[in-house]
């Protein structure tokens, strides 16, 4: 009994060592967000996140911007956006705050 604890505790923290998601580096810069009007919002509550270019391992395809429910009063939504490191483009995913 003892021996299977230990076994589950050993895998779970080697699950918890191994990053969440890999970051893919892109060597060609992404192109400038395409302008998008926004139709008025669908009811109170709503936030407009921006469409964003995202990698699909050959080309940069557009991801169309959309009317989400916030998930709690005053929350702010960080627009996914790409970020220049390393000699290449990662993708920062959008989120809440």
């Amino acid at each position: 009994m003892f021996r299977k604890g230990l076994i589950a505790c050993v895998f779970a923290g080697l699950l918890a060592a191994l990053p969440a998601a890999a970051q893919v580096v892109v060597r060609v810069a992404p192109p400038a967000p395409v302008y998008e009007r926004a139709i008025p919002a669908p009811g109170p509550g709503y936030v407009w996140t921006p469409g964003y270019h995202r990698w699909d391992g050959r080309a940069y395809l557009w991801v169309p911007g959309a009317w989400v429910v916030a998930p709690r009063p005053h929350a702010h939504w960080v627009s996914a956006h790409w970020a220049h490191r390393g000699g290449g483009w990662v993708f920062v995913e959008g989120h809440w705050r």
